[in-house]
Formats: C-alpha cells, structure tokens, sequence
C-alpha cells in the first residue's frame, strides 16, 4: 500500500549552490557564510525565508552560468546567528526535493524554476523488513564505534516512513557526496531504502573488519607500551644508579667480533641468523641469555687464530734437553714432527701417546713440548670421566647446556693449533651417559678431526691443526679403536744414575728454591743422592725421590730457623739422620740361595718390580694350591708349569710317586697385592723343580717367560722396566726368552754392564742356569 505526499511551492525560489553537503527534506543542518557570502544569501531572500539548495556539477558550461543537478532540496531559513568572530550560521530545514527546470540570473542573483516532486510513502512487508534491518544494522554500527547522536537514534526509532527513514541514515553515515545526490534523486522510497541498506551493509562490514584489526592492534600496542614503560623505567633506574643502557652498544660490539672472528662461510651464516633472532629478544628473557652466550662462543672460537710455530729445530732440541733428561725417543719423535712442518706448511697434527709407570715425566714432557713449539699447553684430565658429553657437549635444548671441554678449552686458549694434552686416557670410566672413550675416536683420528662437531655449537671446527698427546700407566684398558689412532711412544723407569742426574739438574734446585733455601743452598753429595735413591725409594719414577728431597730441605729450613748450624752438605750419614731408617732392603743380596723359592720379574702400572715364588710340598691328594691374590692368567700358568713337570720330571730325576699323596703348594709373597699375567710361568716351573728334586735356586738369578705345555718360553713385554727393577734388587743374571733379545737395545748401556743376560728358547735351558748342581 502507499499513500502520495504534496506540497505546494512558489514558481520560482532563489537558487544558492553548495559543493560540501548535500541537503535532504527534513533535516535540519547548519550553514556557515563569511561575511561577503552572508550579504549576498541575505539580498537573494524573500519574505517567505525559502531558498533551494543544489550541487553544481563539475563541468563548464557557456553562457556564465553553472551546470548543476537537476534534483534539489526546497528548504527554508529558520534562524541566522551572527557569530562573533565574523561570518553567519545558518539553520536551515530541508522542506522537500525539487527539480529544478531553469536557472536564470535575477538582480545578480540566481533563480530557478522549480517543480515538486511529490513522494509517496511505501507500506509493505518489504518495506517493513527493510526497516527492521535498517535499525538493527544502526545498531551494531553504534557497537563498532559509529557515533550517532542520540536525539538521532530516537527519531530513528519513532520513524516508519520509509522514505524519511533512508533520508536520515543516508545523512549520518557519512556516505560520499555523489552516492549522496543519487539517494536524493532517487524518488522511489523503496528503492532508496534498498541502497542505503546497501552501503550500511558494506560500511558495518567494514566496521568489523576495522574493529578486529583495531582489537589485535590495541592488544600489540598495549604489550609494546607496557614493555616500553617497563624499559624507561630500567633505564631511568639505571640512570639513577650511574650505569647505562648498553644494549645498542652490545650489538653493536658482538657484531664487530662476528666480523672479527673469521668463520667459515656456513658459520657465518648461522651467527648472522642468530644474531637477528637475539636482536628480537627481551633482553630479560631466559632465552636471550642462552642465545647470546651461544653468540660469545661462536664469536670467541679462534677460526683463523694460530701462533707460530718456532721451526728452528736446534733450539727446540735446547728446550727439550733443558726441561728433561734422556726420553731420545720421545724428543726424537718432536723433532720430526718440526723438520716436516718446516718442509711442508700444511700438515695434520700427529697424535702421540705416551705409555708408561708414573713419575716419568708424561705431562711435564707435553709442557716442554709445547714451549719448544712455541706453541700454548692446554692439559685435561680424563680420569674417572664417565660423561659423553664432557668430550661433545649438551644439545642447547637443555637447561645449562655448556659445549665439550674440548671447545671449552680451546675457547679460553684462543689459538686452533695448541699442544692438547689428554691425561690419564687408560682411566676413563663408561656408564649409562655414555662412552667418553667412543666420543675420543673422532677428536684423535686426523681424518676426521676437521670437521669435529660439538652438540652445543652444533657447527664443524677444524682440530687438524691442534698437535694431541695423550699419557697412561697401560695400554690394556684402552679401547682398541682409540688404540689404532694413537701413535705410541713407551716411556720406560729411570736407572739410579739417571735419577741422580736428573735429581742433580731438576730436583735439588727446585726444592731448595721451594723451601727457602735458595741464599744459602746446601749442596747434595752424589753418595747421599744415590742413599735416597736405593734404600728411600723403589720406582720407575722420581715422585717419590723428590718427595724424599724436599723432606731433607725442609728438615735443613726448620735448623736454620732454629738458629742451628748450616748443613753445608748433605751426606748420606745426613740422609739417615733427617730420614730415618732405611725403607727398602736387596732382597736379594741379603738372602741365601734356598730350595723352591725363586726370584721372577713382574711389570707393573708404576714399573717393574721383583718377585719371589715360593713352592712346598705337603702329604695330600695331588692337589696343586695357589695363594698370593693371583689372576686367573696367573692360575692358568702354574697349573701349565706344574703338568710340564709331571710330563718331563724324569729328566731332573723327579718320579711320578714325587706326586702321589701330596699336595703342592705356590705362594707369590705381598699377598695383598693382586698379581696376574703369563710372563711368571718360567718361574714357576723352576720353582717346582726346585722343590722336587730339591736343587737351590740362585737368589741373583731372576727370570721372566710366558711358557707352553713342551717346554718353549714365550716372549713377554716390558723387559726394559723388568730389567731395571732386577738391578735396583741387586740381581746379577737375568734369564729371558730368547724372541726378547731384540729388546736389549733398549736397555742402557751401563744396565747391560753390569747384568749378564741369557736368553732362552726352552723351560730346560733356564733351569740348567738357576738351578744350582746336585
């Protein structure tokens, strides 16, 4: 249904042009005229105060006078306000849409004929709808933020013109001004009402999207104010306690390391990635912390940082002689290493091990060494290392995660060519965090080392160039994998004379400046030397030498302190004076040559030693008993020793009724320390011998052989330690498989002087020379 609206308006109605609004029926809305516009709109006004607003389009047109659009509003002059500071408001009311036929110029003012348009109200479902939608469309535009007066909003509700309705909310939702002055030529209301919910549609649409962008937006803002409150304030705080915000200035000198640092070309990529990343943390973050350490690591690794080596092999050869006595091999072997480095720049770094007792010299040599390098010494303990990750580092996942000790090391020593020395490499424990001893194999193979790659850097550094030594007591619980890549150097026992020159030239001065002797520096008599050496000490090594010579120089301080003479000399009457009784005794030389006991070599982790294997006889069941804390190889042995002789008794004029009834009995003295291996099987088999066809043993005749079930010794290791320890027992003759004779050579010349050496290929010979005749 609808219903038709007329008006009735005068022929002609003054005409003044607006370009900033568009005016709809109505509405009222204010003008606002300077003062030369407010003459000319006051002399164009008639007694009926009405004037018609129109929009003049953007064209020229000729004769002087403005194209504008033919649809305008009729409205009428409800008040002028004159305002203080010059110019009028004008309120005017819109009255009605009009359409303006002709526009002529009268007393210098436009005029125009203008016909009502007559408007019908449209009432329908549709229309209605329209209506409700309209409302609540407003509505949620008033929740985004649209503000709308609220004398608006009630009109809005009392309106149910349709017509008028889409008049108002055409008005106050800021439409442009051409979709504005197509809603007012449009006279259909129904169709007018359909376009304006068009654009309320698209402009609550746009109102959400704005309000969800505004939300997130409000949200980041908010956290950015806050962390920049928080950030003012720290810096005000660190302002009042002097202090400065460096956090520029640490970027800034962290990227000047990265620059500085060298890295290969794929590490250079991960610093500057990181870098980024820990430009984007909160410095109060636990994440910046662990990033920018990572960042000081990988800055602080020497990439391209070497010192150079000293390639004037005589004066590295005055080192070495200067911080040690005798060692040719292993001098030897450091002077190669500089004669190849001089010929050929580039080389992988060997990897030596040095093998042998403690007290040699192992780790005191790796400082000698990397002084006559010219090199820094780094020393690292592997002993009792049970972690994998002590050799690898943790994975920067974990809480406190710290690289390798090797990059831990090599990190603070600042250069990639250091001399690295691995201590105690036979030591090194296994359980359930790994194997540190499988974690070596890539460190100490110069095929792999290059691109040795740490868990927590998780980049590869070149170890090829760090120069390896590791040290042991013995080989044996070395993996054989680590075993292959190492190079081994054995350092055998010292003789007593070497121990007395290396006393004279390295310990007495040490320990008289140690001990505050060093202004009036009692003088050792080589004889007092030679007492501390044979009767204080019995070692491969000279710890305990030294220990015993820093006991004299204290006892000589505390005289001096107490105002007692100067001893000017210590003899060896002084010795035993400041160090009491003797310790060690010539087992040997002071015993007697006696049935079934024997003299045998032994090699142990701190050198050789003697031992004496003790056999008796006793009525039995052909037992055979074993005592003296043996190992089952050890068993083995004197099970073999005893079969050989019941096999070949006869030829000692031993019977098989020599072994009816009774039990024999081996005994190895010190019975509280362990004993195993092959190499006493001789010993035992002369022992037994000995015993049953009860022939003396000669007490100065010791012996060393692995031996099979025929009779044939077997070679064995560490004659040159064995060896030394029969001299420091006052042996005279020492029996070894005859395989060993190549051995000699390793032995000192002053050694061989006074030991005989008979080597042997049969149980039978041996026995011929220990054994004394019938």
């Amino acid at each position: 249904m609808s219903e038709t609206v007329s008006i009735t308006i005068p022929a002609v109605v003054p005409l003044y042009p607006v370009r900033e609004i568009v005016a709809f029926p109505y509405m009222i809305f204010p003008l606002f005229l300077k003062d030369e516009e407010l003459a000319r709109f006051e002399e164009m006004l008639e007694d009926d105060q009405l004037v018609t607003l129109v929009r003049p389009r953007d064209e020229a047109a000729p004769g002087g006078i403005p194209p504008f659009f033919e649809v305008g509003t009729l409205c009428k002059v409800n008040q002028i306000q004159h305002l203080s500071e010059g110019g009028a408001k004008i309120v005017l009311e819109g009255v009605a849409r009009v359409r303006v036929t002709e526009v002529v110029e009268f007393n210098h003012h436009l005029q125009g004929h203008c016909e009502p348009i007559h408007e019908f109200v449209e009432r329908s479902m549709v229309s209605e709808a329209l209506v409700q939608s309209l409302n609540a469309l407003l509505k949620i535009a008033l929740s985004y933020g649209r503000p709308l007066p609220e004398d608006v909003m009630k009109m809005i509700d009392l309106i149910d013109n349709p017509a008028r309705l889409a008049d108002l909310v055409a008005l106050y939702v800021n439409l442009p001004l051409d979709e504005q002055q197509q809603l007012l030529e449009t006279i259909d209301p129904l169709e007018r009402l359909k376009k304006v919910y068009m654009h309320l549609t698209s402009e609550v649409q746009r109102l959400q999207v704005k309000g969800e962008v505004q939300a997130e937006v409000t949200k980041r803002v908010g956290k950015s104010q806050k962390e920049y409150l928080l950030r003012e304030q720290m810096k005000q705080i660190q302002e009042e306690l002097g202090e400065e915000d460096t956090r520029a200035a640490e970027m800034t000198d962290l990227r000047k390391k990265i620059d500085a640092a060298g890295m290969p070309s794929e590490v250079r990529k991960v610093a500057d990635k990181e870098l980024k990343r820990v430009e984007r943390i909160n410095p109060a973050s636990p994440e910046y912390t662990v990033a920018r350490t990572y960042l000081d690591y990988l800055a602080g690794m020497p990439w391209k940082n070497a010192t150079r080596d000293n390639n004037d092999i005589n004066k590295a050869e005055a080192v070495l002689d200067e911080d040690h006595y005798n060692l040719k091999k292993v001098k030897e072997r450091i002077l190669e290493y500089l004669a190849v480095r001089t010929l050929r720049e580039k080389m992988k770094g060997p990897i030596l091990c040095f093998v042998g007792p403690p007290g040699v010299g192992k780790t005191s040599l790796g400082k000698s060494i990397a002084r006559a390098l010219g090199r820094k010494f780094i020393r690292m303990s592997l002993g009792g290392m049970r972690d994998e990750a002590e050799i690898r580092g943790h994975r920067r996942t974990y809480i406190g995660a710290l690289p390798g000790r090797i990059i831990q090391e090599l990190y603070r020593c600042g250069t990639n060519n250091p001399v690295f020395m691995l201590d105690e490499v036979d030591k090194i424990g296994l359980d359930f965090r790994g194997d540190p001893a499988s974690a070596l194999l890539e460190v100490l193979d110069p095929e792999q080392n290059n691109t040795f790659t740490d868990h927590y850097l998780d980049v590869p550094f070149d170890l090829s160039n760090v120069m390896f030594i590791t040290t042991a007591n013995q080989l044996d619980p070395v993996p054989a994998a680590l075993k292959d890549r190492m190079e081994v150097i054995r350092l055998s026992g010292y003789t007593d004379e070497e121990k007395e020159k290396i006393a004279v030239r390295y310990l007495v001065p040490r320990e008289v400046e140690e001990n505050g002797l060093a202004k009036n520096p009692p003088a050792f008599a080589d004889e007092a030397l030679f007492k501390i050496i044979r009767d204080y000490t019995r070692e491969a090594g000279v710890r305990n030498l030294q220990r015993n010579i820093a006991s004299v120089c204290r006892k000589v301080a505390k005289e001096i302190t107490q105002g007692k003479p100067l001893r000017e000399t210590i003899t060896p009457a002084v010795v035993e004076e400041f160090l009491g009784p003797r310790t060690f005794f010539n087992e040997v030389a002071s015993e007697k040559d006696r049935v079934g006991v024997v003299t045998g070599l032994a090699w142990t982790e701190t050198g050789g030693d003697i031992i004496f294997v003790e056999a008796t006889r006793m009525k039995g069941k052909g037992e055979l008993i074993l005592t003296g804390s043996l190992g089952d190889v050890m068993k083995e042995s004197a099970r073999a020793a005893l079969s050989f002789v019941r096999a070949n008794g006869a030829e000692w004029g031993v019977g098989e009724t020599a072994f009816a009834d009774t039990d024999i009995h081996i005994h190895v003295p010190a019975g509280a320390i362990p004993k195993d291996g092959p190499s006493a099987g001789i010993t035992m088999v002369i022992a037994i011998v000995s015993l049953l066809s009860v022939r003396p043993a000669r007490r100065d005749v010791a012996m060393t052989g692995e031996i099979s079930l025929t009779g044939r010794v077997l070679a064995i290791g560490g004659l040159k330690e064995k060896v030394l320890a029969a001299r420091r027992a006052g042996v005279k003759t020492v029996v070894a498989p005859a395989r060993n004779r190549e051995n000699l050579e390793d032995i000192p010349d002053d050694v061989k002087g006074e030991i005989a050496f008979v080597f042997v290929d049969d149980v039978r010979e041996a026995v011929q020379v220990v054994l004394q005749p019938v």
